[in-house]
């Protein structure tokens, strides 16, 4: 993992496309709740920078800590760079940093193919059976719904079935139940999707 204060190269650009405005802690749920002029502000200038960032730029982005990882996945959504799918989908697999699982989830929910729903499932399939890990199981879940929405694939399914891998991990992960309910992410999802969607138009 490369670090921004000891690497000049991957600080320039988190100063380019992270920190100003404290971008990479509005990426996510926060963005839902802005309104405007600030909404407006916001999605104007992600689109501006999607555009520009280049596949190397992101590369490097996605060697950082947590802050450019996550926002380098956003700028992927918006850009439709689908070929960093599998990349994400590796990061997504490794969780070696916290607070950007949520991001990587999006960007595949937004591409949405069936090898975006194998790499969520891929994820699943190994985290579901770790209660004692509260990862982004949930975030996981909600995309994989929404892509089997639009693609009727169906592969939630198998977890969500009495006794599957959801529950069992639901059970195992008591603190984690309250707020864990399948639809709950899967309308967080499509509120995010509907955002990236919103940014790339407007790009």
């Amino acid at each position: 993992m490369r670090h921004a204060h000891e690497d000049p190269e991957l600080l320039t650009l988190v100063r380019r496309y992270v920190t100003p405005e404290r971008r990479y802690m509005k990426l996510g749920g926060s963005l839902l709740r802005m309104e405007s002029p600030e909404y407006d502000r916001f999605l104007r200038q992600l689109s501006e920078d999607a555009a520009v960032i280049t596949a190397n730029e992101i590369t490097t982005l996605l060697e950082g800590g947590w802050r450019e990882r996550r926002t380098a996945a956003w700028l992927v959504a918006v850009s439709r760079r689908t070929e960093f799918r599998e990349r994400l989908g590796q990061l997504l697999l490794a969780s070696e940093v916290c607070c950007a699982g949520q991001a990587y989830c999006v960007a595949l929910a937004s591409f949405g193919t069936p090898r975006d729903a194998d790499l969520l499932v891929a994820y699943l399939d190994r985290y579901l059976r770790r209660p004692d890990l509260a990862y982004d199981q949930p975030e996981a879940m909600g995309a994989l719904l929404f892509i089997d929405l639009n693609l009727q694939g169906g592969q939630a399914a198998r977890f969500l079935a009495p006794g599957a891998l959801w529950h069992q991990w639901l059970q195992g992960a008591s603190h984690m139940q309250d707020t864990t309910h399948p639809a709950t992410y899967l309308s967080l999802i499509r509120r995010l999707c509907a955002f990236v969607d919103e940014c790339a138009e407007a790009s």
